[in-house]
């Protein structure tokens, strides 16, 4: 991937998520590490987690949610886990991923199959929890992303995806799917079906 398209990448969702998170991504003082990012293991990212789980699926779960399934939001902890830890790709504004996916797509994604030999049955459902955590330290929840395969020739624009976030506080966030989600998965992850997988450090094993 070319550095600038890993910067659009990068530049597009922030646009998305900034400011609509401000106010509910402060987390308790007590998910704070104490190193620096840069020296944060996976195993680091998992005890944030550990200590953020709870808020961040109240918090997801707070308030109405519109145009997105309020199942996917209330069930996803139910779904196969497809990630062992949080970790950074890279992507998603340097934020930390744990990533689910339903029952219809479980076996498919964590094929981790690239190139001709992705399959992705529409139903499938996957899930990002995400949450970053400063260079000091402080930890910030951040949004739940979802990515939702539906049938072919249903959005052709979005190779058949569509794209749905909440915030942290619970809200739907509107955003340009194509410009903030769909152009940089189906270019950078073109090889992945669009998915765009954990980092292999910490697929889950079959």
């Amino acid at each position: 991937m070319t550095r600038f398209l890993r910067a659009a990448c990068l530049a597009s969702v922030a646009a998305g998520v900034g400011l609509a998170v401000l106010g509910a991504d402060r987390a308790h003082a007590a998910c704070d590490v104490d190193k620096p990012r840069a020296e944060m293991s996976y195993e680091d990212a998992q005890a944030v987690w550990e200590c953020l789980k709870d808020d961040l699926y109240a918090g997801y779960n707070a308030g109405p949610k519109r145009w997105i399934p309020k199942a996917f939001v209330e069930d996803y902890r139910d779904w196969g886990l497809a990630s062992t830890l949080p970790a950074d790709p890279g992507f998603h504004s340097g934020r930390y991923l744990l990533t689910y996916v339903n029952e219809t797509g479980f076996d498919a994604y964590t094929e981790f199959a690239e190139g001709d030999d992705v399959t992705v049955p529409a139903g499938t459902v996957i899930a990002k929890e995400s949450f970053t955590v400063t260079e000091d330290g402080a930890a910030r929840k951040g949004p739940l992303f979802f990515m939702q395969k539906v049938e072919a020739g249903v959005s052709p624009e979005t190779d058949d995806w569509y794209y749905m976030m909440v915030a942290p506080g619970g809200q739907p966030m509107a955003i340009n799917v194509y410009t903030a989600c769909s152009q940089c998965h189906q270019e950078t992850f073109a090889h992945q079906g669009g998915m765009g997988y954990p980092v292999p450090e910490v697929r889950v094993s079959k």
